[in-house]
């Protein structure tokens, strides 16, 4: 199969950010499987700061709240593109970034002939 140019969309909140009652990064894993995309990741962070330049650290535990949280979407530009107006619209004012990736699906015919260990 041969790669497929794609776009990484990565959106950056903390633990703390909501969506009504509902923390914000779930909301956008949500809504990106209902919208299709090829795949999506949560990442939570164990230390890092924003633009406030507070730093958010787990080696603390009694100060660990709001640690920071990334949602990374990988699909084709276009589908990116029209997922980042979800975006814009439940997370206004988050740091977002876009980078170019490659795409290689598996090959289940591939996968079915490999050794089993």
């Amino acid at each position: 199969m041969p790669d497929v140019v794609g776009t990484r969309l990565t959106v950056y909140l903390t633990e703390d950010d909501r969506a009504g009652r509902r923390c914000l990064y779930e909301v956008l894993l949500e809504r990106a499987r209902e919208d299709g995309m090829a795949g999506a990741s949560i990442w939570r962070g164990i230390e890092g700061f924003g633009a406030s330049g507070r730093l958010r650290t787990s080696r603390f535990p009694d100060a660990a709240n709001g640690l920071p949280v990334a949602v990374e979407v990988i699909d084709l530009p276009e589908r990116v593109e029209a997922f980042l107006a979800v975006v814009r619209l439940l997370a206004p004012g988050s740091l977002v970034t876009r980078e170019a990736v490659q795409i290689r699906r598996r090959d289940p015919a591939v996968d079915a002939r490999a050794p089993s260990s």
